[in-house]
């Protein structure tokens, strides 16, 4: 196996270091995060550091880049406490990964992309349509990380919205029925597989599938 050490990995090119540290972890999350300014004006972003932190409270986190720089999303959040949370399907990854882009403050990416808005009961704030599984999320807290000048954000989900076809009898959502895709990287897509899916692992028994069971 090829090796690289940290010293190395400091000296290399920009982007060649991004590439790499940003893929070597694995598959992450894809993500579009929608929100609206007091002003009533939309925005939405990718990201690709949405976890799961609790199921009670039902708690999501994110990494919020350094605010050295204007940036919408942070903003909008501070000043309305909410945002959605909208899964990325294989046909929305040009459009989403195109609001990646640096564009200035107070543009919405809505307009400069095929993604559009879409609204729920008495929601203001824009969920993105077409998107299979959606959060709408409730600002708690944040942790402000000094390593990096990066910022934990940490939020609650107030409502869940899903396609049914997606939900198991127990409550499991198999989403890759949903043609949800993940990231590899910066800018890698690809569309997950279920392969199998196991009972809760219990110490001195031997893992058991669910699937293999049902059949």
């Amino acid at each position: 196996m090829k090796h690289i050490s940290r010293d190395a990995i400091s000296q290399m090119e920009k982007i060649a270091r991004l590439n790499l540290i940003n893929s070597c972890t694995g598959y992450k999350s894809a993500n579009l995060l929608a929100t609206k300014s007091i002003e009533g004006k939309p925005n939405v972003a990718i990201f690709s550091s949405i976890t799961h932190l609790g199921s009670n409270p039902a708690l999501i986190g994110f990494i919020m880049r350094p605010t050295t720089v204007p940036r919408d999303t942070y903003k909008n959040i501070r000043e309305t406490g909410y945002f959605t949370v909208n899964h990325i399907t294989v046909n929305m990854i040009e459009d989403a990964h195109h609001t990646s882009a640096n564009y200035e403050l107070g543009i919405s990416e809505f307009d400069k992309t095929n993604l559009e808005e879409e609204y729920k009961n008495d929601i203001e704030i824009p969920f993105v349509k077409g998107s299979p599984v959606q959060l709408y999320c409730k600002y708690v807290n944040e942790y402000y990380i000094k390593e990096n000048d990066t910022i934990h954000i940490i939020a609650s989900i107030e409502n869940l919205f899903f396609e049914e076809k997606l939900e198991h009898t127990d409550g499991w959502l198999q989403i890759d029925k949903g043609n949800v895709v993940t990231l590899n990287g910066l800018d890698g897509y690809c569309l997950p597989k279920l392969v199998d899916r196991f009972q809760y692992a219990r110490k001195e028994i031997p893992s058991t599938s669910i699937f293999k069971k049902q059949k």
